[in-house]
């Protein structure tokens, strides 16, 4: 039972955290009113909730190693929710940026962690299976915000867009208390203070510029500033990292062929596919003149081939491999992603959402193939550094995502000379599906057995009973 129950444990913690970002982007002008500020000035609190995450990020898997898996997943469910609760309670905007701040530090670790306690969890034998839910989060919860988030503050009040985590919360705990076991490190490395600080600055300049960038929230000079100076803490943080003992974010992992390929090729997919929530919902809106709660019904329909995809992905890398997988699906979800910028408004609403339930089905094979081939060759010692690792990439990725897709519009209109319309999207959509195709490149040097002891292509996959510490 736990090679499905565990995954789905984690799932729904994860999913948690994803929906209670989209919802927050939905409620902001509702909650800017109530709170009297201009809605301006709430973007606080989403970049101070994505700057918490890149400061901790990094931490997560020392910290499981030092604490135990079970014991920082299930804390970090515990301070999401308390961070959700201050979060509903706030009658300032100072109380929800620091509210804010409060529900990004669990974030942070519920994600890497999360993932951890899943490795350790399950057989080998059943990673994939179980790595097919972990999907889930990512795609449904970026569809499923905007509806609920405005039906939310529409009928009832912005706060329950908080409070509705804390059943879910209190849940999650309990499950991870009964059903995930405990996993640590006897002797953990000493933590690498001067890599925390420069990671996390780092990574906090970089993703708070990329996310702001073009959203009129920082005069442009200074978000290229905060960029560059991230990016100058990032070379310093790996300079650094190539003589310390046990650096925060182990470089030397991209030295094993499997994980360089899923890390660097899954961001470059996940720009693509992390800019595809932020471009849909304005199309369908802006374009097509749908209303918030119509388009949130149409793009759901992608969660729908999502789901179904979770019976296939372990028997699809069975037989065909990881390799040919990458490429092929690759292609085809690439190709499924450009095809939205052909829709007009004329388009049948049945043959748009055809396009977006295929779409759904081929990205989340995608996301499967890519997350469990980070772990293909990756050793026990260093699964916890190496989903801290891995979450970053993540971060950054989905950051880039929204940035590329927010310049392609813009660049569209003002060659337009007009508002913003149906005309301006098909070049972003053609913009981010060609990223996202660039990742084939990086899956072409694979081998045709990589990960073939995890997908069990070509023989028996192997099989490896987790040793709770």
């Amino acid at each position: 039972m736990r090679p499905f129950l565990t995954p789905l444990i984690v799932a729904c913690a994860l999913f948690m955290e994803n929906l209670d970002s989209t919802i927050v982007s939905t409620s902001l002008p509702a909650i800017a009113s109530d709170l009297h500020q201009d809605p301006i000035a709430l973007k606080l609190s989403m970049t101070s909730y994505l700057l918490a995450q890149a400061v901790f990020i990094p931490a997560s898997g020392w910290v499981a190693d030092r604490f135990g898996a079970r014991t920082v997943f299930r804390a970090a469910i515990l301070v999401f929710t308390i961070g959700s609760i201050l979060c509903g309670l706030s009658s300032t905007l100072p109380q929800f940026v620091a509210a804010r701040i409060v529900q990004g530090c669990g974030g942070a670790m519920m994600a890497p962690v999360g993932r951890l306690a899943l490795m350790r969890s399950v057989e080998r034998s059943d990673l994939v299976r179980a790595l097919a839910w972990l999907t889930i989060p990512a795609l449904i919860g970026p569809m499923l915000g905007p509806p609920v988030g405005g039906f939310i503050s529409t009928y009832f009040h912005w706060r329950w867009n908080f409070w509705i985590n804390v059943p879910i919360g209190m849940l999650g705990i309990t499950l991870v208390s009964l059903y995930i076991g405990e996993f640590r490190e006897e002797n953990p490395t000493p933590f690498d203070t001067r890599g925390f600080v420069l990671s996390g600055l780092g990574l906090s300049s970089v993703i708070f510029g990329l996310t702001v960038l073009g959203r009129g929230f920082l005069p442009l000079a200074a978000i290229v500033a905060l960029i560059l100076f991230g990016l100058i803490c990032l070379a310093l943080y790996v300079r650094h990292a190539r003589t310390a003992p046990s650096p925060i974010l182990d470089l030397t992992l991209f030295r094993i062929k499997t994980y360089r390929a899923s890390v660097i090729g899954g961001s470059l997919f996940r720009i693509g596919v992390g800019a595809t929530p932020f471009l849909l919902p304005l199309l369908l809106q802006l374009g097509f003149g749908m209303t918030p709660f119509q388009s949130g019904l149409t793009t759901f329909v992608a969660t729908a081939g999502a789901l179904i995809m979770k019976a296939t992905a372990a028997s699809a890398l069975q037989k065909f491999g990881f390799r040919t997988v990458l490429l092929i699906n690759g292609l085809i979800s690439s190709l499924l992603l450009a095809a939205i910028g052909l829709f007009g408004v004329a388009t049948p609403q049945a043959a748009l959402m055809a396009v977006l339930f295929a779409g759904g089905f081929f990205r989340s094979l995608q996301f499967t193939a890519i997350n469990a081939l980070a772990y293909a060759d990756i050793d026990a010692a260093r699964l916890s550094k190496a989903t801290s690792f891995y979450a970053v990439a993540q971060q950054l990725a989905l950051s880039a995502g929204v940035t590329f897709a927010a310049a392609a519009l813009e660049i569209a209109r003002a060659l337009s000379g007009g508002a913003l319309g149906a005309k301006e999207f098909p070049p972003a959509f053609f913009t981010v599906a060609l990223i996202s195709a660039t990742s084939l490149l990086v899956f072409l040097p694979l081998a045709r057995d990589a990960g073939s002891k995890l997908s069990g292509h070509g023989g028996e996959a192997e099989v490896t009973k987790p040793d709770p510490a």
